[in-house]
């Protein structure tokens, strides 16, 4: 019987996994290759047969997406599968409509066929977008779990950018395991602020393979997202994060709306920086999206230690790269730091932008005087640095996760923001859910 011949279009991250936990090991289906978009540099590898299983002996290419029609008649593909985040539903159905056009089914994967399960208690935390506050959050669940005298091992969305077949599963729990991996500044990120608080990060390739190594250390597990995609571990508990200052885009984008419908919390992140109005809006369309999740508002506090220092300076903002970027967010926490604190200009960065940094100016226009950090590998990271350095101003105000300045130099007085989650709802919010929880398992 001849095999279905499948092309799986991706980011190196849920396609990978698609392919390990519902195609690899499955004799009905051949998978010719994946695609490649979103991250720079991820599309002129192979995934290697170290991980591609006995069906694929010598791996799998990785081809740029675009023009992925001529592959899908030049090899006869049946099916292409989607398999990355953060895409407004109209570009979902131009993609579908490019597979329909050169002749494929398209396909998308559900969270009941794709997620991993575990023994032990999972918590999952995804958005609606990229940039609504996840991290915040997860770190605000893994402190209450340790008040609570309960181990939280952190299960990170991949990001495995470098030598997949070493990437095959990460364990953090120092900044040297974080040099050992070669991590990027988006890695670093995503890692260093839970490593920072004392907690152990599993990320990597093979989602099985990590969920079982993670459940020997932890007492529960906590699934940290990746832009707005749904979990890899099935949740006991789902809370799905929605941002106010983005109205409208709960139900705008995939996969982020299936998040929204199927969590169990709904959590309405910046609530004290959005409008009222647009706050009630969200949470009048979690009643009308899911009635059965409990809705409530929280706050994304800034902490700038010598903020002060902005008053009257024309300063760089630099924010996360994937919240500019395919997050859509023009600006970052940077701006509203340097707002509050009365900077007198925010500089323009683009006239001095070099290199890849250029390039992504050129392709995300939204971006308002704000720099993205973005270091997909060591050339970008200097890229990053030249560009702050040659930009003219007072001081540099970045907004990363990351403390920036353990990886670039920056040549001139500097200020980190930081924020953290902070409860609104009188009488118990998140933190009572978690505790519920806890007292069950």
């Amino acid at each position: 019987m001849a095999r279905e011949r499948v092309l799986i279009l991706g980011a190196a991250g849920r396609d990978f996994h698609n392919f390990n936990v519902v195609f690899r090991d499955d004799p009905t289906y051949e998978v010719v290759g994946f695609t490649a978009t979103q991250i720079p540099g991820i599309e002129t590898r192979r995934y290697p047969p170290e991980l591609s299983g006995p069906l694929y002996p010598t791996g799998l290419p990785i081809w740029p997406e675009a023009g992925f029609e001529a592959r899908v008649r030049e090899l006869g593909v049946a099916t292409v599968v989607l398999a990355y985040s953060d895409l407004a539903h109209a570009d979902v159905m131009h993609l579908a409509s490019r597979a329909l056009g050169a002749g494929a089914d398209f396909r998308l994967l559900g969270p009941d066929k794709t997620m991993v399960r575990s023994s032990k208690p999972v918590i999952a935390v995804c958005a609606v977008r990229t940039g609504c506050g996840k991290s915040q959050t997860t770190r605000f669940i893994a402190n209450r779990l340790r008040d609570l005298n309960k181990q939280a091992v952190i299960i990170r969305h991949p990001m495995p950018y470098g030598d997949l077949a070493a990437q095959r599963v990460q364990r953090f729990a120092t900044y040297e395991d974080m040099a050992r991996h070669s991590c990027t500044i988006e890695e670093r990120e995503e890692y260093e602020v839970h490593v920072d608080r004392g907690f152990i990060v599993y990320a990597g390739v093979d989602y099985e393979a990590i969920v079982r190594q993670a459940e020997q250390e932890a007492d529960v597990l906590l699934w940290d997202g990746g832009n707005n995609d749904t979990p890899f571990v099935r949740p006991d508990l789902w809370v799905t994060v929605a941002d106010p200052l983005r109205p409208g885009h709960e139900t705008a984008y995939h996969p982020g709306e299936a998040n929204f419908r199927a969590a169990d919390v709904i959590l309405v992140n910046k609530a004290t920086d959005a409008p009222r109005a647009q706050v009630d809006a969200v949470l009048k369309a979690a009643q009308a999206a899911n009635p059965r999740a409990q809705a409530l508002r929280a706050a994304s506090r800034l902490v700038v230690p010598g903020g002060e220092a902005m008053a009257g300076k024309r300063v760089l903002l630099v924010d996360d790269g994937p919240t500019l970027t395919h997050g859509g967010m023009p600006f970052g926490a940077a701006k509203v730091a340097a707002d509050r604190y009365g900077a007198s200009e925010a500089v323009d960065p683009k006239p001095y932008a070099v290199g890849s940094i250029t390039e992504i100016f050129h392709k995300y226009q939204h971006l308002d005087r704000t720099l993205p950090a973005m270091g997909y590998g060591d050339a970008q990271v200097a890229e990053l640095e030249r560009t702050i350095n040659a930009t003219p101003c007072d001081l540099v105000v970045y907004a990363t996760p990351i403390d920036l300045g353990r990886l670039v130099r920056i040549d001139r007085p500097a200020l980190r923001v930081a924020y953290e989650y902070e409860e609104m709802e009188p009488g118990g919010g998140l933190g009572a859910i978690v505790d519920a929880f806890v007292r069950v398992r």
